[in-house]
């Protein structure tokens, strides 16, 4: 990836909004600009790894971080961490069913729009890190 982007945000729905919001104004500013396939992909899989962060990865006082990567063309890696070692998604989220369950939706949308995504330890730190490629176009 030959673009890098880094930031921590708190814990809470208001920072699982802003993560979403920062990351699509970050691809305007390398140049995907707002509305497009990609920038909305990359807006709704942040807006779910943000919210699954919030709701089910939250340590009281640890932030979550959110890691893009984006290699000037059509590729996108999003990575988000957080600090709970014993809260895992599960391994293949359609054995959730949608209709049923009033929660669990949301890695489906990630499974969907990602090329590829996946659990891994963090790297630094306690916690876990999920993380999902993207690939498309940045203008319609």
């Amino acid at each position: 990836m030959a673009l890098a982007f880094r930031q921590r945000f708190s814990s809470t729905r208001r920072g699982a909004r802003l993560a979403r919001r920062l990351a699509q104004a970050q691809l305007a500013f390398w140049g995907v600009p707002y509305g497009c396939p990609l920038s909305d992909d990359v807006g709704l899989v942040v807006g779910e790894l943000a919210a699954n962060a919030v709701l089910h990865g939250r340590v009281p006082g640890r932030d979550f971080e959110l890691r893009m990567g984006y290699d000037g063309g059509q590729h996108v890696r999003v990575a988000v961490s957080d600090t709970r070692e014993d809260a895992s998604p599960p391994g293949e989220p359609s054995a959730v069913d949608p209709w049923s369950a009033e929660g669990g939706r949301g890695l489906l949308v990630v499974q969907a729009l990602a090329r590829e995504w996946g659990v891994a330890p963090r790297g630094r730190g306690p916690g876990k890190t999920v993380w999902a490629d993207l690939s498309g176009t940045g203008a319609r």
